[in-house]
């Protein structure tokens, strides 16, 4: 059986869009250090191992994206530099952070376990991701979901959909 899939082009697809931001390895560890309170270059830096030139390419995008916005910072004596906060666009990829991290702690972590817990600050809980409908059921399994035509679904070119 043919995948409906197939009727449906990928041209304008959010998924692709997305990963053009952030599908370089070194975006999510730059956001990494952001979400974790390091927010200048030389601390975001030493800290992350990222070289220079990348962590300079990758902060000038994410501000180019909106992800990220730059806030004038001088220490006394020394010359006016710039440090990196989340927009709410870059707020609103904390539960892609959560579930890329579950993921590695699941299946990568050493054995000691993860190097780092994620709690909520109210309570101390560990923090997870998961999945509900609008109707607020759980989905306990990718396979209770479907994926259909959205509202701008363009069909593909030479095959109207079934």
């Amino acid at each position: 059986m043919r995948p409906t899939a197939l009727d449906w082009s990928t041209e304008n697809c959010t998924v692709a869009r997305a990963m053009e931001v952030l599908g370089e390895r070194w975006t999510l560890v730059v956001l990494r250090e952001v979400f974790n309170g390091i927010r200048r270059f030389e601390e975001m830096r030493e800290h992350s191992g990222i070289p220079r030139q990348v962590l300079t390419n990758r902060l000038h995008m994410l501000v180019e994206q909106g992800v990220l916005r730059r806030v004038p910072y001088r220490e006394p004596g020394e010359r006016e530099r710039h440090e990196y906060r989340l927009t709410e666009k870059g707020f609103d990829l904390y539960p892609v952070l959560v579930a890329v991290r579950e993921w590695g702690d699941r299946y990568l972590a050493d054995p000691a376990g993860p190097p780092v817990d994620m709690v909520h600050r109210d309570c101390g809980s560990p923090v997870h991701t998961h999945l509900t409908c609008a109707e607020g059921h759980e989905i306990g399994s990718p396979r209770e979901v479907a994926t259909r035509p959205g509202p701008g679904a363009v069909p593909s070119k030479g095959r109207a959909p079934s």
